[in-house]
């Protein structure tokens, strides 16, 4: 595992971005301590930066914060990783059951853009930008079916499935079968099956979740 470089930012939004991905690509795992006057010199900002950022995490859902204890990195067990999917699976059939179909064309405009630069990106292997590419995909789908709050709900609970989704974002086949079905999905909203959209949205989730469950059972 790569040691995080220490690089200088001036403002808050880059110290989140830059530990927010160190987390969730795995180079600092679950439990890590996440230790202010370290960070203070890694990222060349303030104690007052860093704990901003590590607010921002924490509301993310990927950092913890204990009294007498600091910050660390949120690790899952497969019990909370059960819920989380549940929610997350309950809240994406919803959204996907309705969007009016066929789509607004510029609804299916701006998800084939997206699915356009997701197939660059992962031809150019840049896992970061997949992965903010894939979530703009999904909350730009699921934005189609008019409920914002419904939207914000799932933009959580993608937040606190993080660590164990965006790990899968560099594995072998992963970011492959991701963009198949992405592109079934912009050709679902085509047409006039909500039924079968919902329950693609839903498959979409499995792989990630049972990988992760998988790997804290060989874990104990």
């Amino acid at each position: 595992m790569s040691k995080p470089e220490s690089t200088p930012f001036s403002d808050t939004e880059g110290v989140v971005k830059a530990l927010g991905e160190d987390i969730i690509f795995g180079h600092l795992p679950p439990g890590s301590r996440l230790i202010e006057d370290p960070l203070m010199a890694r990222f060349g900002v303030t104690r007052h930066g860093v704990r901003q950022a590590l607010a921002e995490l924490e509301r993310i859902g990927i950092v913890v914060r204990e009294k007498n204890k600091g910050a660390s990195v949120r690790a899952l067990a497969p019990a909370e990783v059960r819920q989380i999917y549940e929610v997350r699976e309950l809240l994406q059939r919803q959204a996907a059951l309705h969007i009016p179909l066929p789509a607004d064309g510029a609804l299916v405009e701006a998800l084939e853009a997206l699915h356009a630069q997701f197939l660059q990106h992962l031809q150019a292997r840049d896992f970061s930008a997949l992965h903010r590419v894939n979530d703009a995909f999904h909350l730009t789908l699921f934005g189609g079916c008019g409920n914002p709050y419904l939207v914000a709900s799932i933009r959580h609970y993608m937040g606190l499935s993080l660590p164990v989704r965006a790990q899968r974002t560099a594995a072998a086949g992963h970011s492959e079968a991701a963009a198949d079905a992405h592109l079934a999905m912009i050709q679902l909203l085509k047409g006039s099956d909500n039924a079968a959209l919902a329950e693609l949205c839903v498959a979409h989730l499995q792989l990630a979740k049972l990988d992760y469950l998988q790997g804290a059972d060989h874990q104990r």
